[in-house]
């Protein structure tokens, strides 16, 4: 084919322009970086590249060791908690003890002294915490330490240290450790009060073995109660999050894009993905500073057992011909049991009751209820308003010390 000078200048001019927008057309939907994963690798999560001033705008070149605050948060965020971060492996002894049966002298006149001998094993499980203070406070999950005979602290950096177990509540599953040394990273506290679903979540721990793993998602909610969780014997109001939390992540700190810690790492669900909880600061902070004071935690207790009202549940308990409950109201939080000789039964509350007050607040949850207990003094007044017959009446509670289980 014969070309002119001119036409062939033409076609080189339209493939230069091609070329121009289809780089163009990479930088801006996809990242610098693209990143090869191997199946056991942990998804790596990237932010897009920032949007060209203008289409015309020349290309930076690119410079692989540039870190890029604005493209990189994640990044950023891990670097300066993670140092603080921490495996925990705890360990304890289990006796097998002989079965009650073989115990029986009958057995002996058989078996002699091939009767079967106890054995002892270890358990041992795997854990995150993360550091509070530079001379070795620890925060976990209580659920990692329990019952552990010894604790062994894994820093970033590779060393071990023998851990302590300052405390333990298993009422809210925090738990504290102390390790002997000093200069420690630490992390930095934020706030869990304040978030609104679709903010970004970091998770950092070392879940299934893999030490100082990172995911990100985001606050899917707050303000789980821990019955909507499945764990109805906590007192916390969780925090939701589509960051991946698996086994190994309890106890390792959930962060925001500033690489704040916002809460502590602590609940999957069995029969779902892409749910976590995670227990928020604030209430992780404040049982941790009692157990490194006293070594417990002393919950307040009124004794009562609720429910939130809805038509459907009015209906269903109207109807019940075993219960002699006649509700009127559709929405509130219903008394359906009074544990005897409790604060609530020597207040005076009954079976029924609907709780509308605690404290002078109004109240719509029963987990509402709950968080005003728990912020109130034990052996201190009370308030509780409630309704009773259609009538309004405010009762005197004197929290007492939640009971230990036996």
């Amino acid at each position: 084919m014969n070309l002119s000078l001119k036409q062939l200048a033409t076609y080189v001019s339209l493939l230069a322009i091609g070329s121009g927008v289809g780089v163009l057309g990479s930088q801006y939907f996809l990242p610098h970086k693209q990143v090869e994963l191997s199946p056991a690798d942990v998804p790596a999560v990237l932010q897009p590249s920032p949007k060209q001033a203008s289409q015309t705008a020349a290309l930076a070149p690119y410079e692989p060791n540039n870190k890029s605050s604005s493209a990189n948060f994640i990044a950023t965020a891990v670097e300066r908690v993670g140092p603080a971060v921490v495996r925990i492996d705890a360990s304890r002894k289990v006796v097998n003890n002989l079965p009650e049966a073989l115990q029986n002298p009958f057995f002996k006149r058989f078996f002699g002294d091939d009767v079967p001998v106890p054995r002892e094993r270890v358990e041992r499980g795997t854990g995150s915490g993360f550091i509070l203070s530079g001379d070795g406070r620890l925060l976990t999950n209580a659920h990692v330490v329990a019952g552990a005979d010894t604790v062994e602290v894994t820093l970033k950096d590779g060393r071990t240290f023998e851990g302590r177990v300052i405390g333990s509540d298993a009422v809210t599953d925090v738990a504290v450790v102390k390790i002997n040394t000093t200069g420690l990273p630490t992390v930095r506290i934020g706030r869990s009060d304040n978030l609104t679903p679709g903010e970004w979540a970091i998770a950092i721990g070392n879940p299934l073995g893999l030490d100082n793993t990172v995911t990100a998602g985001i606050i899917s909610a707050t303000g789980r109660s821990s019955s909507q969780v499945g764990v109805p014997d906590k007192r916390v109001s969780f925090i939701q999050t589509d960051a991946a939390i698996n086994p190994g992540n309890s106890g390792g700190p959930l962060l925001n894009d500033r690489g704040e810690v916002i809460g502590v790492n602590t609940a999957i669900r069995a029969d779902a993905q892409g749910l976590g909880f995670a227990i928020p600061i604030e209430t992780a902070q404040r049982v941790a500073d009692q157990l490194f004071a006293k070594g417990k935690v002393e919950h307040p207790y009124l004794g009562i057992q609720m429910v939130d009202l809805t038509p459907a549940l009015r209906k269903e308990i109207n109807q019940d011909g075993e219960t002699k409950l006649k509700v009127k109201q559709d929405q509130g939080v219903l008394i359906v049991r009074v544990f005897d000789n409790s604060p609530a039964a020597q207040a005076g509350i009954r079976q029924g009751d609907i709780i509308q007050k605690v404290n002078g607040k109004p109240v719509k949850t029963a987990a509402a209820v709950q968080e005003q207990v728990e912020s109130s003094a034990i052996g201190k007044a009370l308030p509780v308003e409630i309704s009773r017959d259609g009538q309004t009446r405010t009762l005197q509670l004197k929290p007492a010390i939640f009971p230990a289980k036996s």
